[in-house]
């Protein structure tokens, strides 16, 4: 497919040359340097890859890549901007922790000048771009990629339990009984973790305006029907010994995809690339890639670009290049998603033929196609600063629930009930 006609190579050659010209009047040579670029993996991959395109447009800036594991980086991230010490010129910032970034005033607002990042919004996923607009109105960060929801289930499995892909999606109920039938035909369990269920479940329904804990007004929103029914569906999930008490990204999680042990994962797009490159290659085949149950539409993930306002004056326009060369080079964007399964949020880079291309790992399906149709049609969640506070009360209030049996009602009024406290500071 051609490029878009903003950002063809031609033009794209001339825009960079010209900017590169005027950096090199306005700055010394000695502030040209170095770019520090601080990330967490693979995001620091990604980076690393792109410098050779980088050195073609800057020859005299070297990249310096400050990489940390992902909660790492945040915390430092946050230090940071707090103390001002060690800032880097680039920051990576997760969805998650966006929030807090954004409604503070430690990041540069990419809508005004000299930056006027509004003028790329229509080039990118819609709602990736609201996520990182704050209350006021300033856009604190650049999307790079995203992560359209998927259903990730063993085909294998299945088939040996007699159910069907439409079982699982149908609903939600309909999903937590395939799984009642799976466990008892197979063994197998449905999911990770009842969490699992209650991430997705909190995700939908969510009207404009809100988030997922907090609407525009800092109004705390668990204490509702969309809670309830989240917490009703993980704790019959429970209930039913459907989930294997397994948290992610621990050996036990990636033993259950390996063993066949765990049928179903809800997530972004990207484990499909993680299964296939390290967590449980040896399956090839067996996976297939489904919507998510009941029309769900969620984003699972997402990575973004920022430019500390303290950091050095002298070299944010190369920051500014760097962070559009990121996100807005469609040649970029591609080689990201093919070496680290980063889907990209820059519209021009979906039209690629890549997304038609069948997956081998999901059993030859075209399952980028439909990852590509659920991230046009994801609905803008408003983040709030208080969010990965909230994810951790939520948390703690759901295991209660799990494991102590203490009442939906009562959990989400405690909830509510501290995080109103919270929202107030």
């Amino acid at each position: 497919m051609p490029h878009h006609p903003r950002w063809n190579r031609a033009a794209r050659a001339v825009a960079w040359a010209w900017a590169a010209a005027l950096v090199a009047v306005a700055m010394p040579a000695a502030a040209q340097q170095v770019l520090t670029v601080a990330a967490y993996p693979a995001v620091d991959e990604i980076v690393r890859a792109a410098i050779p395109r980088w050195k073609q447009l800057h020859p005299s800036v070297a990249i310096q890549v400050v990489s940390r594991q992902f909660t790492d980086h945040h915390t430092a991230m946050t230090t940071a901007l707090s103390t001002s010490v060690y800032l880097p010129d680039v920051m990576a910032l997760e969805v998650g922790y966006l929030g807090r970034f954004a409604q503070g005033g430690g990041l540069d607002d990419l809508a005004a000048a000299p930056y006027d990042i509004a003028r790329f919004r229509a080039q990118w996923v819609p709602y990736a771009y609201q996520q990182a607009t704050n209350r006021r109105g300033q856009v604190v960060a650049a999307p790079t990629d995203i992560g359209p929801g998927t259903l990730l289930y063993r085909a294998d499995v299945l088939d040996k339990a007699g159910v069907s892909e439409a079982d699982l999606t149908r609903s939600w109920d309909s999903y937590v009984a395939t799984g009642a039938r799976i466990k008892a035909a197979t063994g197998a369990y449905l999911m990770a973790h009842a969490r699992d269920m209650k991430d997705i479940v909190i995700r939908t329904g969510i009207q404009p305006g809100e988030g997922l804990y907090f609407d525009a007004q800092s109004r705390v929103l668990v204490n509702s029907p969309r809670f309830e029914r989240a917490f009703t569906l993980a704790r019959e999930v429970r209930r039913q010994k459907l989930d294997a008490k397994v948290g992610a990204w621990s050996n036990e999680w990636s033993e259950g995809f390996k063993r066949g042990s765990i049928a179903t994962q809800m997530t972004g797009a990207w484990l499909a690339g993680h299964l296939n490159n390290w967590l449980a290659p040896q399956t090839s085949g067996r996976w297939r890639a489904a919507p998510l149950p009941e029309g769900a539409m969620a984003a699972y993930g997402g990575t973004f670009f920022a430019i500390p306002r303290l950091a050095s004056a002298a070299k944010k326009p190369l920051a500014w290049q760097f962070i559009q060369l990121m996100t807005l080079d469609r040649d970029v964007q591609l080689g990201a998603f093919k070496s680290q399964d980063a889907f990209p949020a820059l519209l021009a880079a979906q039209d690629d033929g890549f997304f038609e291309q069948p997956i081998a790992f999901l059993g030859g399906q075209t399952a980028r196609v439909g990852w590509r149709a659920a991230a046009r049609h994801i609905t803008a969640v408003d983040v709030h600063k208080q969010d990965a506070f909230a994810a951790e009360v939520i948390d703690t209030e759901l295991d209660l629930v799990l494991d102590r049996g203490k009442p939906i009602a009562a959990a989400l009024a405690d909830a509510e009930r501290l995080l109103q406290q919270r929202a107030k500071r």
